[in-house]
């Protein structure tokens, strides 16, 4: 292994939307991949033709491209010297049956020619008897109809009469098989534990256990990834690559922990209710009608989505959490993925976006509000759209405390419009005589001003307060109250100096009219 070039896949089923499970799964593999300057590949295997959902395949094509976790070869990126990758086109091509009919060549595999029928009267059997977890394997497989109780004559009659069949792994009895795994060490099962797989189903096409060795075989992919929940799989997929002799040829493997429900009650489902996406994407699953909600739509940057996934069961042995892709290449090992379960925390996972909004420039972040601020806007009468400057310093303003961008709108609105409102709770504890006095004082004092800048509002405002025994406490937040309806926002003077000086004066004279003292 030491000298095989490193090759790693992402290898979805098109059978519906990308679960950022999945995501992670492509991203921990192109890391890899990366660091130690190897291939990254992107199969789709669609040997279950009848969970194909249409669309599937683009949706995992562009939510890859979204999060720049783009293959160099594959589907949808271009062909490689293996293509191709759709497992059906490969199936067309007899790669799968020469494997399988070299494992019956080898006696480790077999014919079973059971119907449907006959498979859940086994199971119900062994379900009478209390077995505790009913299987097709070395002892059931005596009472069953396949090619090791029948005669080789009755094998060839039902072959010819096109009776159905599938191909069956022959697991050997009573027998311990161990292998490595990157992140859990050595793990040993004992074959009675393993049923004999289905290796092609009856259609001719492979199932996964069949498949995705023999494409890892032939595509030399020197490491797997994939989820926890396939570990039990394992061990016929070590007797397969054994029973072909390329046990040479198998990729190291590594199973990946669960993503668990933020109380860690269980794996994180596609129906989770945090409020965060569970998908990429949006996307609608036609054969329920369900629509879910992606994290680009939701408003995240794939950036922050990739670093807050990297941290789901991954940790770099240090103390930052941000991480650019270009870091988390050069920082990324299989040694250091958890083994337990990694718990998903919606609110952290919008502070991730929310350090990605802080690094962004008022520039790029006015250019996004941009279309936003305009469907907003074209709806009010007699509101023009604000110079781009103006734009740049309300997102210099209201990014401190957003997570999206898509968020500025919501928590700015009075930068666009004059409040009509005032917070009850501010008017009823603040406003009196006193504070509505020292209100129209202020506004008469600003008038005064040449140039209004944050610092000389500030300086004026403490002035005014002391003139009339007030401490400038207790009169500054009904001073914000005024100029934006609201009781919370973003620096108090540097929000006056951008809506300016007569915006300013106008609000506080409009609040002095509109608010009656009690």
């Amino acid at each position: 292994m030491e000298n095989k070039k490193v090759r790693l896949r992402f290898a979805p089923s098109p059978t519906g939307g990308l679960h950022m499970g999945g995501v992670r799964t492509a991203l921990f593999s192109y890391l890899f991949a990366k660091k130690h300057k190897g291939d990254f590949i992107l199969r789709i295997e669609d040997t279950d033709q009848t969970r194909y959902v249409k669309g599937a395949e683009e949706y995992i094509i562009e939510s890859l491209k979204w999060c720049g976790i783009e293959p160099n070869e594959g589907v949808g990126f271009g062909d490689g010297p293996h293509a191709p990758y759709r497992q059906s086109e490969r199936k067309e091509l007899g790669i799968y049956k020469k494997y399988a009919d070299q494992l019956i060549a080898s006696g480790h595999a077999y014919y079973a020619f059971d119907t449907s029928e006959e498979l859940d009267a086994m199971r119900k059997r062994l379900e009478a008897a209390k077995v505790a977890a009913p299987q097709y394997n070395s002892v059931t497989r005596q009472n069953m109809r396949n090619s090791i109780t029948l005669s080789e004559d009755e094998v060839k009659k039902l072959m010819t009469a096109g009776t159905p069949y599938v191909v069956r792994l022959k697991v050997p009895r009573n027998e311990e098989i161990r292998f490595h795994d990157i992140i859990r060490g050595w793990v040993v099962v004992n074959s009675t534990q393993v049923d004999d797989k289905v290796l092609l189903k009856s259609d001719g096409m492979p199932t996964y256990h069949l498949a995705h060795i023999v494409d890892d075989i032939e595509m030399e992919v020197s490491h797997a990834v994939r989820g926890e929940e396939w570990l039990p799989s394992a061990p016929a997929h070590i007797l397969i690559y054994r029973y072909l002799g390329c046990e040479e040829k198998m990729p190291l493997l590594a199973h990946l922990p669960l993503i668990l429900k933020p109380d860690g009650n269980g794996k994180l489902s596609k129906r989770d209710k945090s409020g965060i996406p569970m998908f990429p994407l949006n996307w609608h699953d036609e054969r329920t009608g369900e629509n879910y909600t992606g994290y680009r739509e939701t408003g995240f940057f794939p950036e922050a989505f990739v670093n807050m996934l990297a941290m789901l069961g991954w940790n770099p042995g240090t103390t930052q959490e941000i991480f650019s892709m270009e870091e988390l290449i050069e920082a990324f090992s299989f040694e250091r993925v958890n083994k337990s379960g990694a718990k998903f925390d919606p609110e952290k996972t919008k502070w991730f976006n929310q350090q990605y909004l802080r690094k962004k420039t008022d520039a790029e972040l006015a250019e996004m509000f941009r279309p936003l601020l305009e469907e907003q806007l074209k709806n009010i009468p007699n509101t023009a759209m604000p110079s781009q400057s103006y734009i740049e310093g309300v997102c210099r303003l209201v990014k401190e405390k957003s997570h999206f961008v898509n968020e500025f709108w919501a928590s700015g609105i009075y930068f666009f419009i004059a409040p009509k409102t005032y917070d009850a709770d501010v008017i009823k504890k603040r406003w009196n005589e006193q504070s509505a006095a020292f209100i129209k004082s202020l506004a008469a004092a600003f008038k005064t001003l040449n140039t209004f800048t944050a610092p000389e509002a500030e300086g004026i405002f403490k002035v005014t307060a002391e003139a009339q025994g007030i401490a400038p406490g207790q009169v500054m937040q009904l001073f914000r109250v005024c100029l934006s309806g609201a009781a919370g926002g973003p620096m108090l003077f540097e929000m006056a100096e951008l809506l300016g000086k007569d915006e300013v004066i106008k609000r506080l004279e409009t609040a002095i009219e509109v608010i009656k003292v009690p």
